[in-house]
Order: structure tokens, then sequence, then C-alpha cells
């Protein structure tokens, strides 16, 4: 039976965490879309005229 390689099990966690860490920044960094369903809970009432 072949032993498990640790140091490349960790490599690819350690891989997997700066990506997952370079993609959240990525999304941080773009500005976020205004989404029509924000303004859908409001009332008549409350929107303002434009």
């Amino acid at each position: 039976m072949a032993k498990p390689n640790y140091q490349f099990e960790k490599r690819q966690r350690e891989q997997q965490k700066k990506l997952k860490k370079a993609e959240k920044a990525q999304r941080k960094a773009q500005p976020a879309p205004l989404a029509p369903e924000a303004d859908a809970h409001l009332t008549p009432e409350c929107q303002t005229p434009v």
C-alpha cells in the first residue's frame, strides 16, 4: 500500500485557500450591481417620483 503524500495534500489545500481568497478580493473590488429586487419591497408611497 502506498504512503499518503501529506506535503502534496497540504500544498493543494493552501493553493485552494489562496485561489478562494483572490476570488473574494476580486469580487469586493468590483462595484456591486444594483438589484431591482432590492427596491421591490418598498411601497409606492415610499418611493420618490423621478
